[in-house]
């Protein structure tokens, strides 16, 4: 019996759209990760690109429990002596709710190729599709 691997011309993309004010961080994050892989999907293969297409709606609400908005820290460097910027989740948040979104699904994605590609297909609304 052989193995069944699907071609990239067979490959059929669905659109997700996904409540950000229903969800905390992390929960919303692993939920928009395994749609972006495909790993939802019964013909999953890792080392092809077979994910779907999401949309985060209403991030302005997104829930972070406990004191994550204040005890959370973000690190920026540019590597020259003297220049990390340390940056609490609040902060960031005040900023561009859509970074901490973002930044929670990268840090779900696999680290190869694929990377880039998947997150390309990530679509972020502050409120309500605007």
């Amino acid at each position: 019996m052989k193995t069944f691997i699907p071609k990239a011309e067979n490959i059929k993309r669905e659109k997700h759209v996904i409540d950000a004010s229903k969800e905390s961080l992390g929960r919303l994050a692993t939920k928009a990760a395994t749609f972006l892989m495909g790993k939802h999907k019964v013909d999953y293969t890792s080392h092809l690109d077979m994910g779907d297409y999401v949309s985060v709606i209403n991030t302005s609400q997104v829930i972070l429990t406990g004191n994550k908005m204040e005890d959370k820290k973000y690190h920026h460097s540019s590597y020259y002596l003297g220049n990390l910027r340390t940056f609490s989740a609040q902060e960031k948040y005040n900023k561009n709710p859509n970074f901490l979104i973002k930044n929670a699904i990268k840090g779900m994605l696999p680290k190869n190729r694929l990377q880039n590609a998947r997150l390309k297909r990530l679509t972020i609304f502050t409120n309500d599709g605007k």
